[in-house]
């Protein structure tokens, strides 16, 4: 079956119907899916009082998958809607048990959870405190060195290699003892790939007590081999996964943390904010376990990516723009010539909405690989922007972005 043909239940009737099923939901105290309501002060600073890009803007900031959910999944979940009166756990330990028979895990040694963000802090802040230092690479996601500065426990950076991958021999030379080891790869915002044998060494000749946590959230988009495999053989390893992004799931809500039951049992001992995590609802784990068992899924879309990324970025070089080369993921990183906060506002001038820039690189942006005609848009709007004389754009006085709500993982509370 094709998993992103239209077949079953049209995608109309579904938000109709998930729509109605989500409400209720959301009052269940243990698989209720979050309220849309969230009290202003809980919300991220940022996102307070901020307009919303018009409709016809290009969002091609925060690393969403343009595909939405398959229909697979589509399909699962509104037939469990239905079920919704009830908490229904089974949903929740089918799901794990397919997981597990997929990667060869045994029992315990996965946890299930709505989105990979809060069980990331979760692993990260259960391995870091004041003696038990982060190490993390620079230019990659943030939310390492933020859940490091929760735990008050010092920041290690390390550059990236000039490959764009995790300089390993670095990263261990970096902290006699430290508490984690934080690794994303493909890296966001790089998309570059750290190979596995580096990987494998890391773990082999880190120190004890240390852990190495792997952020698997793009991998599907790759050509490498998973991590999770040093799950199984019992290393210091947690290993994380998302249903965000290949599998469209973003707003849905599903991730795995991957690891040995000792190390999960440590998410435990985090106290304040993490400990409230919500269980996953019943339509979350039933769309995530119809994702996992759609044999189409994955290398249909892994090829759609590539190919539409290999377009833009054939673009680019043709018309002499530098980007980061070697993207295995769903977003990449060029050169803009200039602060990329600028070029943000350039292009949001064109009804394109760009991801942001990291100080490591600060005249690059990270760009989403969105659909063909998207990234057609992008392209017009790129050369249009890069015609303009650096400076011209100035951010106060133009747009007033900071007024924006431009999509991204920080300004969405942090989902990956």
């Amino acid at each position: 079956m094709n998993s992103d043909t239209t077949q079953g239940v049209s995608r109309r009737s579904f938000m109709r119907i998930l729509g109605a099923a989500s409400a209720a939901a959301s009052a269940l105290p243990a698989f209720g899916l979050q309220q849309a309501s969230t009290p202003a002060q809980s919300r991220p600073r940022r996102m307070r009082g901020m307009q919303q890009l018009s409709p016809d803007t290009v969002i091609i900031s925060a690393n969403e998958n343009p595909l939405g959910p398959a229909q697979s999944a589509l399909t699962a979940i509104c037939s469990t809607a239905a079920q919704g009166g009830r908490y229904h756990e089974d949903e929740y330990v089918k799901t794990i048990n397919v997981f597990n028979e997929q990667f060869g895990l045994k029992s315990g040694y996965s946890a299930l959870y709505p989105g990979s963000s809060g069980p990331l802090d979760l692993a990260l802040m259960s391995n870091l405190g004041p003696n038990k230092p982060l190490v993390y690479a620079d230019p990659s996601y943030e939310q390492g060195p933020r859940a490091a500065e929760a735990m008050n426990a010092p920041k290690i950076a390390v550059p990236l290699t000039a490959t764009y991958a995790h300089d390993v021999k670095a990263m261990l030379k970096a902290h006699p003892s430290p508490g984690a080891y934080y690794v994303v790869n493909p890296n966001n915002p790089t998309g570059t790939m750290t190979s596995k044998t580096d990987l494998v060494w890391l773990v082999n000749n880190k120190p004890n007590g240390s852990v190495v946590i792997i952020d698997e959230a793009y991998h599907h988009f790759s050509d490498d081999e998973s991590c999770i495999d040093l799950v199984a053989q019992d290393k210091d390893v947690i290993v994380m996964r998302t249903f965000s992004k290949i599998y469209g799931m973003a707003g849905l809500r599903a991730g795995f943390a991957v690891a040995r039951p000792d190390l999960l049992d440590r998410f435990n001992n985090v106290g304040g904010p993490s400990q409230s995590l919500a269980s996953i609802s019943i339509t979350s784990a039933a769309g995530a376990r119809a994702s996992l068992q759609d044999k189409d899924l994955v290398p249909l879309r892994k090829k759609i990516n590539a190919d539409v990324r290999a377009e833009t970025l054939e673009f680019l070089a043709k018309k002499g723009y530098k980007f980061v080369p070697g993207s295995q993921g769903n977003m990449f990183m060029v050169d803009v010539n200039r602060p990329g906060r600028e070029f943000q506002v350039a292009m949001l001038k064109e009804n394109v909405a760009v991801g942001r820039t990291w100080s490591a690189m600060p005249n690059y942006v990270r760009v989403t690989v969105g659909t063909k005609e998207e990234m057609a848009k992008f392209q017009t709007a790129f050369v249009k922007c890069m015609d303009l004389p650096p400076g011209t754009v100035n951010g106060a006085a133009a747009l007033h972005l900071p007024e924006f709500h431009i999509p991204s993982e920080l300004t969405r509370g942090q989902f990956a």
